[in-house]
């Protein structure tokens, strides 16, 4: 099941998600999608993971509440996706 980090209702259409479906050898990532757009951002470094579309283009209200939930959103990418954890296991020992 997909988590979906709450969003002020202001930020509607925005939404900022950990996809359910996610590839175990990409870069543990949160989605932020606007309607039909989407960006990745790195759950380790909280930088954005592609250059199109535009970062810049995301609002920075959305920004401002990705990178104050980093620690919630890296908890929740780590229990969907234990095999490939924020923190990489080789790291951890």
């Amino acid at each position: 099941m997909p988590y979906e980090l709450p969003l002020p209702a202001a930020l509607t259409p925005w939404k900022v998600k950990i996809l359910d479906k996610e590839l175990l050898f990409e870069e543990p990532h949160v989605t932020i999608r606007f309607k039909t757009k989407h960006w990745r951002v790195s759950l380790r470094s909280g930088m954005f993971l592609d250059e199109i579309p535009k970062p810049s283009d995301v609002s920075p209200a959305v920004v401002a509440a990705v990178q104050s939930k980093l620690e919630i959103l890296r908890k929740e990418w780590d229990e969907r996706f234990p095999t490939n954890p924020v923190t990489p296991l080789e790291e951890e020992e």
